[in-house]
């Protein structure tokens, strides 16, 4: 039975993460329609998504949680961070920059482990630490060939571990959150493409049938993956989905270079090389810190 569950979370975990990767496809489908109106519309078809979801799971627990003050502030402030995290790799994809998403996420887990020392006083092994120096050398080299910080890149990393770690102290299950989240975010949503449509801008029924259909699946490309990933890390270890993670900016990194041709020169090379090299050392440090658990666990046992 362990194994058929971890067998299930594995699947529902690389479905989640190849779903990510791969989603740079059906934005660039779009692109012809506004980031910001991308935004809203993924908003908006996202929370009424999830609102269904909640419905069908008769979720009776939604509501108790916003009655109490703190959990609705964290998510207020939580809603904040996701909504222009997402349009900023909307922002990203639409503009010809997925190197610089791709970068934002192989960055990102080492970006959590400094905010674990930060906030949560945690203490860097020796891998890590160097796992952190190499990749500080990997942006430094990125910066100076761009002549300016990769800001998409580093606002994706900070602004996604700055979320987790918010809703790891929200008490809301991951369905719950992102639909108040989405629903937070509808009234503003629905006013600035109101504006829209009013000022003639609006691209719902501006680009033929398929463009509405797109616009209208925003809600399910936003919420399927989320929520594969969620039903993957209740089935698996953290090393494992510490490996999963990797699938996706590989995915986008591949799709940008070799798919929509963006420009990859030896500068960018080298500095992807360090990242690649320190994410390597963090997940060999994180492999041998979960085996050396279990057999800690073992001998108690």
């Amino acid at each position: 039975p362990d194994r058929a569950h971890e067998r299930a979370g594995l699947v529902y975990g690389t479905a989640g993460f190849l779903f990510w990767g791969l989603s740079p496809i059906f934005w660039k489908l779009i692109d012809h329609v506004p980031a910001m109106q991308l935004l809203a519309h993924r908003v908006i078809w996202c929370g009424l998504l999830m609102a269904g979801i909640l419905v069908l799971r008769q979720d009776r627990e939604l509501f108790r949680a916003l009655r109490r003050r703190k959990t609705f502030l964290m998510l207020v402030f939580s809603t904040v961070l996701i909504g222009t995290n997402w349009y900023a790799y909307i922002y990203a994809v639409v503009s010809g920059q997925i190197l610089q998403a791709s970068l934002g996420y192989f960055i990102n887990p080492l970006v959590s482990v400094l905010f674990g020392v930060v906030f949560l006083r945690e203490e860097l092994r020796p891998q890590q630490k160097l796992a952190v120096t190499i990749a500080g050398i990997g942006v430094a080299i990125l910066t100076w060939h761009l002549g300016e910080l990769p800001w998409i890149s580093l606002f994706l990393a900070f602004s996604f571990a700055v979320y987790g770690l918010v809703r790891k102290t929200v008490d809301a299950t991951p369905e719950q959150g992102l639909a108040l989240e989405t629903w937070l975010l509808t009234p503003l949503a629905l006013i600035y493409l109101l504006t829209q449509h009013q000022g003639g801008a609006g691209a719902l029924g501006a680009h033929g049938l398929s463009s509405d259909l797109l616009l209208l699946l925003t809600g399910a490309v936003t919420a399927t993956p989320l929520l594969l990933f969620t039903h993957g890390t209740r089935r698996l270890p953290l090393s494992t989905i510490g490996i999963l993670q990797y699938i996706a900016p590989t995915c986008q990194f591949l799709l940008a270079v070799l798919v929509y041709r963006e420009d990859f020169e030896v500068p960018q090379f080298v500095a992807f090389l360090f990242i690649w090299t320190a994410l390597g050392i963090f997940t060999a440090d994180l492999r041998q810190a979960a085996k050396r658990q279990a057999a800690a666990r073992g001998a108690a046992a």
